[in-house]
């Protein structure tokens, strides 16, 4: 079960990858193009400047509309087992089949206004169903009149085949899960500090599953959210509250209660998580540190200054749910806090620097308390960094970079360095038992992770003369610690491996 939770984690590695620059392009680009943050600073409304960050904005936006998609494709080609590209493809097709049969459903049977996002739950059951398929079905021989739609043809059509069913599960399973929230979110807005706690533990967690939407829309445009007359205007939601004080003169006075719903985002998000970036990058070996920690860092940044959190909590998210749970209770109850010391700010839909200039410290302290956040952020950093350290290196969290061992070293310069990589590598196919005892090949930041059927007629001495510094025995296999040419040698020999399927 690790293994398949390891193998799920490092799948989602390539999507990951693109979230921190599309994080900031959208939260830059969405932020300073908001016609509320035009109206309140004017030296913002010129073309040229608007015309940039509205490019930024859907440039970004382009990334995260279309998620469940890149993980869908990230997920199949992560756990598959070669002809990556079919597998690639396939689990586009399926996404695709998979959402409009939803559609279709709706469009037939449901409210006009009805609509089910499944999100990342549907990218990792479509993505992990066409990887078995894939896996299993990839070299399939059809009868000599259907030959043409044999072997990998033959998966997007039986991927396909299979999404129109998972649609059809999603179709009935899905909205009573959003109806429950539904109905939460009605409670939540009666329980006072208490209920502000449970929206933001809420708000977290399901954002694990794309269901996040379905939450704060009741808060931040209906009546859930409050009742206030501004300007002579009776206003409803708690959003449409603050940016039509926002848009008063006349308002004096802190703003108004509703933005429980979105000052306690501010420490978590400026604070919080980019602690516990930090925190994931103390805790994995020194020797990846210098590979991973350009991940961290731009993750932590991200968060910091756009709010955009995907790329740090996807990181631990599929290889430590109940690391998860913990992060969604201390956003909870930085919510909670917020709500207690009457820290006033609000946001055009997110909780980062960008946001907390505009709509807390440039509003003044008399209407926002902005300045509280700065000690608590502080204190609530600690938390993060302490809370993280100490989970990830207690239970051995598989976060990037954590799965080479401390003593590991880069391979020196030295007899291998002339060698040719293409030699090298037909030479460790030998001593892996030839083609047909290799199951899987991948690699980390060090070492080749070799699966294998019969691990007793693996050479060890021969990969160690190619340059190994170290082989030892995994389940079900090999690892070899080549150093920085670990990932060279796991293309290669996949490329070889394909060349010869």
């Amino acid at each position: 079960m690790f293994k398949k939770f390891s193998q799920l984690g490092k799948a989602f590695m390539l999507p990951i990858a693109i979230l921190p620059v599309a994080g900031l392009l959208l939260g830059i680009g969405g932020a300073l193009s908001n016609p509320s943050a035009i109206a309140t600073y004017p030296m913002l409304n010129q073309d040229w400047l608007q015309t940039i960050f509205s490019i930024m904005s859907s440039a970004g936006g382009a990334v995260f509309s279309n998620l469940a998609l890149i993980f869908a494709i990230g997920v199949s080609v992560g756990l598959a087992k070669g002809d990556k590209g079919t597998a690639g493809l396939a689990a586009a097709v399926a996404y695709v089949v998979y959402s409009a049969t939803i559609a279709g459903l709706l469009s037939k049977f449901s409210e006009p206004d009805a609509s089910i996002d499944t999100g990342v739950i549907g990218s990792i059951v479509i993505g992990s169903t066409v990887a078995y398929l894939h896996n299993h079905y990839r070299k399939v021989e059809l009868p000599a009149s259907l030959g043409f739609f044999g072997g990998s043809r033959f998966i997007p059509i039986v991927s396909s085949i299979s999404a129109i069913f998972i649609g059809i599960l999603f179709y009935f399973i899905w909205p009573p899960m959003q109806e429950a929230l539904n109905t939460a979110g009605q409670e939540i807005a009666k329980m006072g500090s208490f209920g502000t706690f449970l929206y933001g533990f809420l708000l977290r967690l399901t954002g694990a599953v794309g269901l996040h939407h379905t939450i704060y829309p009741l808060f931040w445009y209906t009546s859930l959210g409050g009742n206030e007359q501004v300007a002579g205007q009776m206003v409803e939601g708690a959003q449409k509250i603050f940016f039509a004080q926002l848009a008063d003169p006349n308002h004096q006075g802190l703003f108004t209660y509703g933005t429980r719903f979105f000052a306690g985002r501010f420490a978590t998000m400026m604070f919080g998580l980019p602690a516990a970036c930090l925190a994931m990058y103390h805790s994995i070996p020194k020797v990846n540190r210098k590979k991973n920690g350009g991940l961290y860092f731009s993750s932590g940044l991200t968060s910091f200054l756009t709010g955009i959190t995907e790329p740090i909590e996807f990181s631990f998210l599929f290889v430590a749910p109940w690391l998860y749970i913990i992060h969604a209770f201390l956003d909870g109850l930085s919510f909670y806090f917020a709500d207690i010391m009457n820290i006033r700010i609000g946001n055009s839909f997110s909780g980062g620097l960008i946001d907390f200039l505009l709509f807390g410290v440039l509003q003044g302290n008399d209407k926002t308390n902005w300045l509280l956040v700065i000690p608590f952020g502080l204190f609530w950093a600690l938390i993060y960094y302490f809370v993280f350290r100490f989970s990830i290196t207690k239970f051995k969290v598989a976060i990037p970079g954590m799965e080479v061992n401390e003593d590991m070293t880069e391979l020196s310069a030295g007899d291998t360095e002339n060698s040719s990589l293409y030699l090298n590598s037909q030479k460790i196919i030998a001593a892996l038992g030839s083609a047909e005892n290799i199951e899987t090949v991948a690699a980390c930041a060090t070492r080749l992770r070799v699966s294998v059927k019969n691990p007793n007629i693996v050479d060890k001495e021969s990969i160690q003369s190619l340059g190994a510094t170290a082989v030892f025995d995994v389940s079900g296999g090999v690892q070899a610690v080549f150093g920085s040419k670990a990932d060279l040698y796991s293309q290669e020999i996949n490329q070889i491996l394909g060349s010869e399927e």
